[in-house]
């Protein structure tokens, strides 16, 4: 996958040269294509911003250099405007980002982009939040952490994002490692018994507990048997006796 980043502050990703995406773009797995958007302006001072029209706070950035920086990139893919009026990113847009060759991640800053960027240039605006950043290269680098995990050959083990919080549209379950007794608070026995199927079964329990407790909102649209919807039944009984 390659990865056409769009920014005036490219020195804010080098944070993407460490750890797993680190490894993924030395080994060629993930391609970063940093591209500094004040490189195309055509002004003599090489600045990307402008007053807007109709008046207002703060400054704009101009359409010339973020047209002509998209125009240097021979194939963007899908292009995405970070910003907090798109969508909010979610598991299941990161899984289907992930099956892009190409994507281009536009960095807004100031107040934002001239809208005939965004009209003539940009296929879906996603947001982190309902908050608003100075600028759109930190949401980047989450879009890009979260796509990535899900690119082949990124992570050791495949399986370990499918494993992970909201992989199956539930929270996931807590998990220990050694010593299984640290100071007086022990490892659930379960897990030390090498007995996979009730290994599967406390995990799934604990999943679904702790989805209830964390976050209810995404109990409503999982997949779920019968028997454990009774079960989260049975337990909000034994909450209110």
């Amino acid at each position: 996958m390659t990865i056409n980043i769009l920014t005036v502050f490219p020195e804010m990703f080098a944070p993407l040269q460490s750890s797993v995406l680190g490894r993924a773009a030395s080994d060629g797995t993930i391609k970063i294509n940093l591209i500094n958007i004040r490189d195309f302006s055509a002004s003599k001072h090489k600045n990307t911003d402008d007053y807007p029209f109709g008046g207002g706070a703060g400054m704009l950035m101009m359409p010339q250099p973020i047209f002509d920086a998209f125009a240097s990139i021979s194939e963007p893919g899908v292009s995405i405007y970070m910003s907090p009026k798109g969508k909010t990113l979610d598991d299941a847009t990161a899984r289907e980002l992930a099956g892009f060759e190409n994507i281009t991640i536009l960095c807004g800053h100031y107040e934002g982009v001239d809208q005939r960027v965004i009209d003539n240039l940009i296929d879906r605006e996603i947001s982190i939040g309902d908050y608003v950043l100075t600028g759109g290269e930190l949401p980047a680098m989450v879009l890009i952490d979260a796509v990535s995990r899900f690119v082949g050959g990124v992570l050791g083990r495949a399986e370990s994002a499918l494993g992970d919080s909201f992989g199956d549209g539930l929270l996931e379950y807590p998990q220990y490692t050694r010593p299984a007794d640290f100071r007086g608070m022990k490892v659930p026995s379960v897990l030390l018994e090498g007995n996979h199927a009730l290994i599967s079964a406390w995990r799934r329990r604990q999943q679904l507990l702790l989805t209830k407790r964390m976050r209810p909102d995404l109990l409503e649209k999982a997949e779920l048997t019968p028997g454990e919807r009774r079960m989260l039944e049975q337990d909000d009984a034994l909450e209110t006796q």
